[in-house]
C-alpha cells in the first residue's frame, strides 16, 4: 500500500461502500447483482475523471465520509449534494476537481436525495470477486472485506491519479433531487393477476416511501392494490426494479441487493431509464407510476446511454 497513492478513511459516514456496475452472471446460484444504486450518477462521476464508466466508485448514503489523500488526485462527485469540502473549502459537484497531496475531503449529510458518488482518476486498487468489486455485505463479498467502509480503512489508488481531462456536466443531465418522482414502468408477468380497480390504484395513486428502505428493497405506503385471487405465486425470477405486491396490497420495489427469486405477484418492472431514481429515494418521498410500452422503454434507455461516449 505504501508504494502507491492511497486514501485513509478518517470517518466512515453512515454507509459508504465500494461499488461498480454489478456482479453479473451469477444469479442462477442466488448471487444478487449488487452494484451502484444510482448507476447514472455513478457513470457521470467516472466520465468526469476520464475513467471507463464501470470503474469502481465510492457510494455514500445519506451521510458521507471524511477521507485523507496521501497524494494529489483528480476526483469527481455526483448525485445528491452532501456539501463536500476540501480542507474546509466547498468544492462543486458534477465537474473534475484536482486536490493536493495531504488534503482532507469531507462530506456532510444530504438534505434531498440519498446517494453521492466519488470517482478517483484511475480508480481504486480492489481485487474483484466473481468478476466485480461491488460490496454485497450480506454475503461478505466485494469491497474491503465484504463490508461497508470503516474508520481506518485504506483504499489504494492508481499511480496515475491526475486526470488528463477536465470536464463539467451540463445542468440538464445533473441529478436534480425532488420530494416526488414519477417512475415509468412496463407490465410485469402477473399484471393480469390484479383487478381493474387494483390496477387503477397502482397507476393513479401517490405512494410514500416507508422507513423500510435499504439496498435490498423499498416498501411503499398508500392505496392498496387488489388481487383477483392469491398474492402468492411459485417462486420466480425478480430483479432490480421488480414491483411485487404481497397480500396486504402495498407494493414493494426490489433494489440492487434484492434476492434473485420471489413468491409475490409481480405487477410491473421499473423501466431501466428510471432505475437510478430508485437509488435516490429516501423515507417520506412520494412516487407515482406511469405505464409505458417495452419498445418505448428500450428506446429511452438507448438514448440515455448516448450521454457516455465509449
Amino acid at each position: 500500500m505504501s508504494s502507491q497513492p492511497f486514501i485513509t478513511v478518517v470517518e466512515a459516514g453512515l454507509s459508504t461502500s465500494i461499488q461498480d456496475l454489478g456482479r453479473y452472471g451469477h444469479r442462477h446460484i442466488g448471487m444478487p447483482t449488487a452494484g451502484a444504486m444510482d448507476s447514472y450518477s455513478f457513470k457521470q462521476a467516472n466520465y468526469l475523471v476520464g475513467n471507463p464508466i464501470d470503474t469502481a466508485c465510492l457510494e455514500c448514503t445519506l451521510v458521507g465520509p471524511t477521507l485523507l489523500f496521501s497524494d494529489e488526485c483528480s476526483i469527481a462527485i455526483t448525485g445528491a449534494d452532501m456539501s463536500v469540502s476540501v480542507d474546509g473549502e466547498r468544492i462543486p459537484l458534477n465537474q473534475t476537481v484536482n486536490i493536493a497531496k495531504g488534503s482532507t475531503l469531507s462530506f456532510k449529510s444530504c438534505g434531498k436525495g440519498c446517494r453521492t458518488y466519488l470517482a478517483v482518476s484511475g480508480g481504486f486498487s480492489i481485487k474483484p470477486q466473481l468478476g466485480s468489486v461491488s460490496t454485497y455485505s450480506r454475503a461478505c463479498i466485494g469491497g474491503i472485506n465484504g463490508a461497508v467502509l470503516k474508520k481506518g480503512d485504506k483504499l489504494g489508488c492508481s499511480s496515475n491519479s491526475i486526470a488528463s481531462i477536465s470536464r463539467k456536466l451540463p445542468e440538464r443531465v445533473a441529478f436534480m433531487a425532488s420530494s416526488h418522482y414519477r417512475l415509468r414502468v412496463i407490465v410485469g408477468p402477473e399484471f393480469n393477476a390484479f383487478t381493474k380497480p387494483g390496477v387503477n390504484s397502482f397507476l393513479n395513486s401517490d405512494y410514500t416511501v416507508s422507513a423500510e428502505l435499504d439496498r435490498m428493497g423499498c416498501r411503499l405506503n398508500g392505496a392498496k392494490i387488489e388481487h383477483n385471487e392469491s398474492a402468492d405465486i411459485l417462486s420466480a425470477s425478480v430483479q432490480f426494479g421488480t414491483v411485487q405486491v404481497p397480500a396486504n396490497g402495498l407494493p414493494i420495489i426490489l433494489l440492487a441487493d434484492s434476492q434473485t427469486t420471489g413468491g409475490y405477484t409481480r405487477i410491473a418492472n421499473v423501466a431501466s431509464i428510471d432505475l437510478p431514481i430508485l437509488g435516490q429515494l429516501r423515507p417520506g418521498n412520494t412516487i407515482s407510476f406511469e405505464l409505458i410500452e417495452l419498445s418505448v422503454a428500450l428506446e429511452l434507455f438507448r438514448h440515455q446511454n448516448k450521454d457516455f461516449p465509449a
